[in-house]
């Protein structure tokens, strides 16, 4: 099996007039794959999976698969749900359309147990065969999948063995890695990628990734080679944007700067999300303007 490690974008999904604009999201992901991303992640909780049909998120997911053949990029598709029947309809989608792996969120809203963690990941796991990637995220979720419940699913399921893990917490990361030595610990939090890498961590998923990809990549290199000094000069650099895109709640910022950037045609998104404020609108293009994007 083929683990997903090193730089990976959380896909944002482009619409226009409303439905899924499929030719850009084709161009988005070709971006990032000549920019030098390793892996993409459509319909993560970035891509807005939460308010997409299943037609669209299996379309989005189709996408990606098409894009990426012939060249070196994989596909970590988001299979995630608060339904675990509807988490494994997924799953099993994007095993047969040729997903490398498939990222599943924490069950939100639900508030399930440790038991009920486990179980729900459990099937997930046992209905496909491809790589199952965790994804803990507790601010978003209400629901926080805790290292004893890991150890666990590691042992029960041969194919899980990563988790993004997005708690915001390094102590959390050691924690992990502590109790499951073999476990590959992706980091869900643009703020403290090359901190999570240094701690023992495989890669990033990344918000950041979806206007900055080349420097995403660049500093996953470096952050995984040891260099320090590299490393660091790029998370300064990357400092105003990681902190600008979460002003007001993701996906709401990186789609506003993208579409102001000229990488989207339409500054669209799906109720109950709305457009930024017109004050984050300016402080969002004040910051753009330190940044060089490559097209």
């Amino acid at each position: 099996m083929i683990r997903p490690q090193g730089s990976m974008t959380a896909l944002i999904t482009p619409f226009k007039a409303g439905k899924l604009d499929e030719d850009r999201y084709a161009e988005l992901i070709k971006r990032q794959i000549r920019l030098g991303i390793n892996w993409v992640v459509p319909v993560g909780t970035t891509g807005e999976s939460a308010t997409l049909s299943h037609e669209e998120h299996q379309r989005c997911i189709e996408i990606a698969i098409n894009t990426v053949k012939g060249t070196d990029a994989k596909v970590l598709a988001g299979a995630g749900s608060n339904s675990t029947t509807e988490a494994i309809n997924l799953a099993k989608f994007a095993e047969k359309a040729g997903a490398d792996a498939i990222l599943t969120v924490s069950p939100y809203y639900n508030k399930p147990s440790q038991e009920g963690l486990y179980l729900h990941y459990k099937a997930i796991a046992n209905s496909i065969e491809i790589p199952v990637m965790l994804y803990n995220v507790p601010s978003r979720t209400g629901s926080d999948i805790l290292p004893e419940t890991v150890k666990k699913l590691t042992e029960k399921a041969e194919n899980i063995f990563a988790i993004k893990e997005a708690s915001g917490s390094l102590e959390r990361v050691s924690h992990l890695l502590n109790l499951i030595p073999n476990l590959d610990v992706i980091s869900g939090d643009d703020a403290i990628n090359s901190n999570i890498i240094l701690a023992g961590g495989k890669g990033v998923i990344s918000v950041t990734g979806n206007i900055l990809p080349n420097k995403i990549s660049e500093l996953t290199k470096f952050s995984l080679a040891g260099d320090l000094k590299n490393s660091n000069l790029i998370v300064n650099e990357l400092f105003e944007m990681n902190k600008i895109l979460f002003i007001e709640s993701n996906p709401i910022p990186i789609k506003a700067v993208m579409y102001l950037a000229g990488l989207l045609d339409t500054l669209e998104y799906r109720l109950p999300l709305t457009p930024p404020s017109l004050e984050s609108m300016k402080r969002l293009e004040a910051v753009l303007t330190k940044y060089e994007i490559l097209k």
